[in-house]
């Protein structure tokens, strides 16, 4: 019932994501949320350290596309100031936004990562896409009044699926 939303890995931050681990299991590119995956929701110029990450990905020819539900106005004023593209209104959980960034990358989706930080919506549309992912802590403890209705319901999937599946439901430092 609830295994659709079971992510792939869990990780504690994108920042702990490297090239060499991506490769290791075969990921080219990596597609991630916005708000509290990347950048804190209320903070959108986001940080040194992302900026580190997002070069030493470039450095790896690893590609990061953002795929969010925001609009186009709001992602680009962070995916421009970043240098990444982006796709909007991906309208997740469905996997329209997946899929059209794979058909743009001309990529296999064997060879991609959808990162997020909600289950409902991150996780769920990676698995109805049929691509591997990533499960982060947000970036801040705090959402948009929009995901607080989405987080009440997480809590109790992230009990049900810890419970049944332990071994694969821990945070974790990297990706195995």
């Amino acid at each position: 019932m609830f295994s659709n939303y079971k992510p792939t890995w869990m990780i504690k931050s994108i920042y702990e994501i490297t090239p060499e681990q991506l490769q290791s299991v075969g990921i080219r590119v990596v597609l991630t949320d916005l708000d509290n995956t990347l950048i804190a929701w209320n903070h959108p110029d986001g940080t040194k350290e992302l900026q580190a990450w997002l070069k030493r990905m470039k450095q790896a020819d690893v590609p990061v596309i953002v795929v969010s539900n925001n609009s186009a106005k709001r992602i680009h004023r962070v995916a421009n100031k970043l240098g990444i593209s982006y796709v909007a209104r991906a309208l997740k959980p469905l996997p329209v936004g997946i899929n059209k960034a794979c058909k743009q990358l001309d990529v296999s989706k064997t060879e991609v990562v959808m990162v997020g930080d909600q289950l409902m919506t991150d996780i769920k549309a990676a698995n109805s896409a049929k691509v591997r992912s990533i499960l982060v802590q947000p970036v801040v403890n705090t959402d948009g009044w929009k995901t607080r209705f989405n987080r009440f319901f997480e809590r109790k999937i992230m009990r049900y699926l810890q419970k049944r599946n332990p071994e694969v439901m821990k945070w974790r430092g990297e990706i195995k």
